[in-house]
């Protein structure tokens, strides 16, 4: 079978395509985003059981590159490049954690954390970065004239493009909003050999250089606005229906920034269901950071126009975004999985956040965003308690101590409802002993219902 996959124009009036060796990331006739297709008539030549048969086959596997959670997936992400361009860190394959005592906690029966963290550079970007750092490597092969590959970042995406370039040779650039991310992610780029350009400004200000600087056909831009990416993310939405043995969950909730990744989720699931592989699609809750809310706002207004933002600082810097280049992509894919956008506040995601390490996670703030949100939907009787839901992790936490540190020494202006401080002592039997029993004869410390 002869699988194909080009670049389309998300403007159904103008629809003009691309290949995929194309330098190109808008629209040259209309401007409008563009997106991966699929020659699905050839795809469906392959019954449902064939492929999920073949995908069970790859999970996990040493045969090179299909252990990788993205490459197991070739045919429905890049079916053209070669093995030897792939540039795999076997990402994906991450586990999903079971929060029953979290889900007890709040109030659902049945929930999941898809821990996208747990991979080689701590963030879902890996998933998206294989893809695109690959046909970089491609395309260079092919005589292209690149010379470096680019992006914006709130942290994330600049140590997944630093790390896979690094693992390429290919340069990289990144341009990060000095002083408004961790310092776990501004080393991340600088260890790999990124040439890091730290810029005073906000994302959004350094996504408007980097759409400059990458109108040079020397430098690739990698930020989301680049398809490529979202091919790979897309393939997280498929590893968690096969995980639970090829049924889709109920509900699916995401963080939502610079929106790439929404799209990604909503790609993946509905080309599972237009290959046979589930009937039913489940709902996308899409999470923001009520400092940083442009989708939200375009939401309560039935997304009848849109309106970008100054974003305001919040402790889930990563989506920090006040104006996401992916709005229409998002848009498109709440429309289709009858989509929900809800937003939580500073105390709201930071506690969440906190009550979920407190149950077994190590969350980043963004998925404290999207746990706030879960509650919030249980409460209001959006989400059913019955219901499976999957709450996607975006990274791990370890990417995020400094705002761990601040909420356990309650140093962020509100009271830290869940934080838990050192117990100084001396270094005598008498005091660890006391100690323990005022602890353990304080059931309220241990208590997270009340």
């Amino acid at each position: 079978m002869t699988y194909r996959a080009w670049f389309q124009c998300i403007n159904p009036q103008c629809g003009a395509t691309y290949p995929l060796n194309t330098i190109v990331y808008q629209c040259t006739r209309c401007n409008s985003l563009l997106e991966v297709r699929h020659d699905l008539e050839e795809l469906k030549r392959r019954d449902a059981k064939g492929w999920k048969e073949l995908f069970e086959a790859r999970y996990k596997s040493n045969h090179w590159p299909y252990g990788s959670g993205v490459w197991a997936k070739k045919e429905w992400v890049l079916p053209e490049i070669k093995d030897d361009n792939i540039v795999s860190l076997f990402e994906g394959g991450t586990n999903l954690f079971w929060a029953e005592r979290f889900g007890k906690i709040v109030g659902v029966d049945d929930l999941w954390i898809k821990l996208c963290g747990n991979t080689h550079s701590g963030s879902f970007k890996d998933l998206g970065m294989t893809v695109l750092v690959s046909q970089v490597k491609q395309m260079i092969s092919e005589g292209a004239p690149i010379k470096a590959v680019a992006c914006a970042s709130t942290g994330d995406t600049s140590a997944a493009l630093a790390t896979y370039c690094a693992a390429a040779g290919i340069p990289s650039i990144v341009l990060l909003p000095r002083g408004k991310i961790s310092t776990a992610q501004l080393v991340q780029p600088l260890s790999s050999g990124a040439l890091v350009l730290n810029l005073d400004t906000d994302f959004d200000g350094c996504m408007r250089l980097v759409q400059e600087i990458t109108k040079d056909e020397t430098i690739y831009l990698a930020n989301s606005m680049n398809s490529l990416r979202v091919e790979g993310q897309q393939t997280v939405g498929i590893e968690i229906v096969q995980q639970f043995d090829w049924e889709a969950p109920q509900v699916i909730i995401i963080p939502g920034g610079n929106l790439g990744n929404v799209s990604a989720l909503g790609k993946g699931l509905i080309m599972m269901r237009d290959l046979g592989l589930i009937d039913k699609l489940p709902r996308i809750v899409v999470a923001q950071a009520e400092q940083a809310n442009p989708l939200y706002r375009a939401y309560l207004r039935n997304f009848d126009f849109f309106e970008p933002m100054q974003a305001g600082k919040t402790l889930a810097s990563a989506i920090q975004i006040g104006n996401p280049v992916s709005y229409a992509k998002a848009v498109r894919t709440l429309q289709q999985l009858n989509g929900i956008v809800e937003q939580a506040g500073e105390e709201e995601l930071a506690d969440a956040a906190a009550l979920g390490d407190r149950t077994g996670m190590f969350n980043c703030p963004h998925t404290g965003v999207a746990l706030a949100v879960l509650i919030k939907l249980l409460k209001a009787g959006k989400i059913d308690k019955s219901e499976r839901v999957v709450v996607i992790s975006t990274a791990h936490g370890l990417k995020f101590v400094e705002m761990k540190v601040k909420y356990h020494q309650k140093e962020l202006g509100f009271p830290c409802r869940y934080a838990n401080q050192p117990i100084d002592l001396p270094a005598r039997l008498d005091a660890v002993k006391d100690a323990l029993k005022r602890a353990l004869e304080d059931k309220s410390r241990f208590d997270l219902s009340s």
